[in-house]
């Protein structure tokens, strides 16, 4: 456990950061993974529908997947000038308004009758949400001690994949009893109180510096982060980690629900538990990177996720929810690696750092997540899997690249780089 540092930063120079062990460091993460566990409840609590949906608006396999992939759409475009408007609003401000418009957002989206309107809706929320991912990534990259970055990101990501999780399996079960308006309503009652639990106990900033918000100061930034020499592989790197990954999550469900599986939405609800290994392994791989350096962890997790997709390509079900489980632990591990590097990377303007790489990160949620339907409907479950292996090995070719770059050219493990 650590001890109380000094790391001082600010005109005065007073105000110590986050550090792990200490009673503020417990609230802050507790905030944070409420937050994040909310947050991407309320994202992906529509996945496990899609066959639902396909039935009761009678839309095929790639109309469906708009309901995700709509809402990752906007969220990405979104998150560009969320992280700027934060600079001028504040981190907290941001965060507890996105997660409470997304929560009254999923509560009306369950009352329209219309699949164009529930879309409209979707987009919407893909909006409100783009207030909370960049600025919290922003908020523990400025609050938390660089000794305890990697674990801090890694348990703010571990919430999220137990909220990808729950949402899942919740919304399995009550749309199997009550249908599926009634699942997304306590989608909304959920991201209502992870706001309740952000506003209360998420710590103010103390290393957030105000500034207005300037179109030409931003576009400097955006410029600056694209110049790096690493930045840009690590936004391709989420590209490619997401889009994989999510054109898998969106079409498993079509699969074990048709014969020879033929399972409830219970069932697959229950398959999704395996996200509790992605809670794990996102700290876990954050301890790791803190060891051996991301640069070596990250071609590791992009492998794992290649061997999950292979397993899933078999006849077996217990292989495939195998195959499932150790994709999820590659795709947690891999995101808490790049996330947590691009904050240790961008020493300045962090906020639209992060920003470009969830832009990049969500992009691929939606380009790659609908394209998948058009795979899946032409050559079924191995046109999904030879897609999203082909991606995989573009982003573990780029994790080598990173790997043998020169290390004067990579920053210090939870330090941030000098441009």
């Amino acid at each position: 456990m650590l001890t109380q540092q000094s790391d001082r930063t600010g005109a005065d120079g007073a105000a110590e950061k986050i550090v792990a062990g200490t009673p503020a460091f417990l609230r802050t993460n507790l905030a944070l993974f409420a937050a994040g566990l909310a947050t991407f409840a309320l994202l992906y609590c529509v996945q496990p529908l899609l066959p639902a949906f396909s039935e009761h608006f009678q839309v095929d396999a790639t109309s469906a997947s708009l309901s995700l992939s709509l809402t990752t759409a906007f969220l990405a475009v979104s998150m560009l000038v969320a992280g700027p408007i934060s600079e001028a609003w504040g981190r907290k401000p941001m965060m507890v308004a996105s997660l409470l418009l997304s929560a009254l957002l999923a509560a009306i989206s369950a009352l329209l009758p219309h699949w164009e309107s529930f879309l409209v809706v979707r987009a919407l929320m893909g909006v409100a949400l783009s207030g909370l991912p960049a600025v919290a990534m922003a908020y523990v990259g400025e609050e938390m001690h660089p000794r305890s970055l990697n674990l801090a990101m890694g348990l703010y990501i571990g919430g999220t994949g137990l909220g990808g999780m729950s949402g899942r399996l919740l919304v399995g079960v009550i749309t199997d009893f009550w249908g599926w308006r009634a699942a997304l309503l306590a989608m909304a009652a959920l991201g209502l109180l992870g706001a309740l639990i952000l506003w209360r106990c998420l710590p103010a900033s103390r290393h957030f510096v105000r500034s207005p918000l300037s179109l030409r100061g931003l576009s400097r930034t955006y410029a600056a982060h694209l110049r790096d020499s690493t930045l840009p592989w690590l936004f391709a790197e989420g590209f490619l980690l997401m889009g994989g990954f999510v054109t898998i999550y969106n079409y498993i469900g079509y699969r074990l629900t048709a014969a020879p599986f033929s399972l409830s939405q219970t069932a697959i609800g229950l398959i999704f538990t395996v996200y509790l290994l992605g809670v794990l392994s996102s700290a876990w791989s954050g301890a790791l990177a803190a060891r051996f350096g991301r640069p070596r962890m990250l071609p590791l997790a992009f492998g794992l996720m290649l061997l999950g997709i292979l397993l899933t390509c078999t006849g077996s079900l217990a292989a495939i929810v195998a195959g499932i489980a150790i994709l999820t632990v590659g795709f947690f591990s891999a995101h808490s690696i790049a996330s947590a590097w691009v904050g240790a990377r961008a020493r300045i303007g962090r906020a639209q750092a992060s920003s470009l790489y969830l832009f990049a990160y969500y992009l691929g949620s939606s380009v790659v997540g609908s394209l998948g339907g058009l795979f899946w409907s032409r050559d079924g479950w191995p046109g999904v899997a030879t897609m999203t292996g082909l991606l995989l090995l573009a982003a573990l070719a780029i994790a080598w690249k990173l790997q043998r770059q020169p290390a004067g050219a990579l920053p210090p493990v939870g330090l941030p780089a000098a441009h």
